[in-house]
């Protein structure tokens, strides 16, 4: 029924299901003409201004605003030249030098040199966030300079994916002169030296972007500003939208409401791209916690979810089953739950629990953030709630707070059971694996587990063609699949609904999903 190993995905196709007939995604070769700002609305609000602390979706307000070395154009499926042109210098992938365009410099007029780089990546590691992109610079030893434009990142090891890391928003450029050495910066400002400048921010409110004249690096703007809407839920953006009052949407769009905007074809002037996404949702299990901390009930749990139920009662096939942390598309995708478990089956999860000799109902409290991955994601944890205790297995009790909250709930340890979702750093099956292992990882929660930390990520890393690292990826998954310690949930798609007067947003996706807003633009022709 699944296959073992599906072909890469060819990051830069998108299918388009067009609202207005004859009005469709059409680059016109214009660009804005009216003066007017586009207004993108988005239901995810930065959580910080300072990709030191950052490793959340903050990243989509980043892209625009700050630049790095290398970076993904519209279309790459490699990173490519930013500020920067980079390559490994040994046959290791131990040694990456890069060589700064001449003359950059920041939004404000400051010089951008290799001193700022350096001391842009040194901040990221000397500060610390728990939970923050440090966690990205595991293989990093030292970076060096020569005279202004010359940087060289010294690895530990060999890393074949440095180089997708360093295109990262997390790896900004940051104005030394405005960022602290060893503090975050507080003052709700932006200096950085991507195609725009961050003229004014209201925090959960909105982001004003201008042109930064002083910019240099490979996106072509095709617009002079952008205004970015935080909404609280999909149904105020998408009314937004329908009213006018904003020009596209971009993350946050819930199941109804894409489905309503795909059943509109000729109505209201509106478009909709449906891209290809590699978004993941899954649960995260405390080994701190009694009941959590067993694998027989972690198992037990994986044995009973209904994906496919999920999918489609509560997200209207928006979304897939995911049997693997690793999604399609990717090379060494998996479907190892669904190999080890099978269809959702409440007598063998009684099985599991009754052979680790746990025989009461488990009591397990899940909890979820309100605001952060859409407004469906109430309705996928009460449905998570009625399956477990549909089996008479379960007690559940759900708990949720807002983001901002949340995220410091769980990096405490305070939850036994939580949802995350994942837009993934890069495209590479590394980059659903290693993250959430070791003592320190990206969701807070120890995941001790030396073969993959010590064996199969390294052997995988060794190596430049990807594809040759198939085996130490399906091993990694079948251990994390055995453990249950992460339980993937569903694949999401991407989706933008703007108006018909919008071009660009077929090309307005990077490989990580993040909108690279200099894409749009107002259509001045037909």
């Amino acid at each position: 029924m699944f296959r073992r190993l599906l072909a890469p995905r060819t990051w830069a196709a998108t299918s388009s299901v067009v609202l207005l007939a004859g009005c469709g995604l059409i680059d016109s070769g214009g660009s804005d003409d009216d003066g007017e700002p586009i207004v993108v609305g988005t239901t995810s609000a930065p959580s910080t201004l300072d990709p030191a602390a950052s490793w959340d979706g903050s990243w989509e307000l980043f892209r625009n605003v700050y630049q790095t070395l290398v970076a993904f154009p519209s279309g790459a499926a490699q990173p490519e030249p930013d500020a920067a042109t980079c390559s490994f210098k040994d046959g290791a992938n131990r040694v990456y030098h890069c060589r700064l365009r001449e003359d950059m410099r920041f939004s404000d007029g400051d010089p951008l040199d290799a001193a700022a780089v350096k001391h842009s990546i040194d901040r990221i590691r000397a500060i610390g966030v728990k939970g923050g992109p440090s966690g990205l610079l595991g293989s990093l030893d030292r970076v060096e300079t020569e005279g202004e434009r010359d940087v060289t990142f010294h690895l530990k090891k060999p890393d074949a994916t440095f180089p997708f890391v360093l295109a990262t928003p997390a790896m900004s450029i940051v104005d030394p002169e405005e960022y602290p050495a060893r503090a975050l910066r507080t003052d709700g400002r932006i200096t950085g030296s991507g195609p725009y400048a961050l003229r004014a921010y209201t925090e959960d409110q909105k982001a004003e972007l201008v042109e930064n004249t002083h910019y240099k690096g490979f996106a072509d703007r095709r617009n002079d500003a952008v205004t970015i809407r935080y909404f609280g839920t999909s149904a105020e953006m998408v009314a937004a939208l329908k009213s006018h009052r904003i020009d596209a949407t971009f993350r946050g769009l819930a199941a109804e409401d894409v489905v309503d905007l795909q059943g509109r074809s000729g109505q209201e002037g509106l478009q909709l791209v449906e891209g290809a996404g590699t978004e993941i949702s899954y649960l995260v299990f405390n080994p701190k916690d009694p009941w959590a901390g067993k694998r027989a009930v972690r198992r037990a749990v994986a044995q009973v979810v209904d994906r496919g139920a999920i999918a489609h009662q509560v997200y209207k096939d928006t979304v897939e089953p995911l049997y693997s942390m690793v999604p399609r598309g990717l090379t060494g995708h998996t479907t190892d739950f669904f190999d080890d478990f099978g269809d959702p089956s409440p007598a063998k999860a009684a099985d599991i629990l009754s052979k680790a000799g746990i025989t009461a109902p488990v009591p397990l409290t899940l909890w979820y953030t309100t605001d952060r991955y859409g407004s469906a994601t109430g309705p996928e944890f009460a449905e998570l709630k009625r399956q477990l205790e549909a089996s008479k297995l379960f007690e559940v009790t759900l708990e949720s707070r807002p983001w901002r909250t949340y995220e410091q709930g769980y990096r405490k340890g305070e939850y036994p059971v939580f949802g995350r979702g994942w837009f993934p750093d890069f495209p590479d099956a590394d980059n659903f694996i290693a993250p959430f292992v070791g003592e320190e990882n990206a969701v807070s929660t120890p995941y001790v587990s030396p073969e993959i930390t010590d064996e199969l990520l390294p052997q995988a890393r060794r190596e430049s063609d990807r594809g040759a690292v198939v085996r130490q990826f399906e091993r990694a998954q079948q251990i994390m699949a055995d453990d249950s310690r992460l339980i993937p949930l569903w694949q999401g798609k991407q989706y933008i609904a703007a108006g018909d007067e919008i071009s660009g947003g077929e090309r307005a996706l990077d490989p990580s999903t993040i909108m690279m807003m200099w894409e749009l633009h107002r259509k001045t022709s037909w």
